[in-house]
């Protein structure tokens, strides 16, 4: 069975072919295996749980072994897909996280939110640096 509410993204990895993972505003998110029959094109394997509100984004990492989600909760989550737990909470923005994105090599994350900030952190949900945004910034 899928998500509850409206998929709000979906992540995937050129080295996993076969796997998904979409978020929702269910608050989950769901690991997909992606299958060749006529019937049932992806089967959920885990559902991941955590957050307190609607998931606005969600990345994978390079060697797919993690996943990171961003809520409306104001927090980031770094989950180990293999048994589909999350292992760090990042907080530290004032209002909804809309997105986030792992640094190339996974060592760093980055975040989005709607409190005019970005956010550089490490894997450990340390926050490193933040951009404070001019409220008429035109881009």
């Amino acid at each position: 069975r899928g998500h509850n509410g409206w998929v709000t993204q979906i992540a995937s990895n050129p080295k996993f072919p076969d796997t998904l993972l979409s978020s929702s505003r269910d608050k989950t998110l769901i690991l997909w295996k992606l299958t060749r029959d006529d019937i049932s094109y992806g089967i959920p394997r885990k559902r991941l749980k955590g957050h307190g509100h609607f998931v606005t984004d969600v990345v994978m990492s390079c060697d797919g072994q993690y996943a990171l989600s961003s809520s409306w909760d104001k927090t980031l989550r770094l989950w180990d897909l293999s048994v589909g737990t999350a292992t760090r909470r990042f907080e530290g923005h004032e209002k909804d996280v809309l997105s986030t994105a792992f640094s190339a090599d996974n060592r760093q994350i980055v975040s989005g939110s709607r409190d005019k900030t970005i956010k550089l952190w490490n894997t450990l949900a340390e926050c490193k640096y933040t951009i404070k945004l001019l409220p008429n910034l035109v881009f």
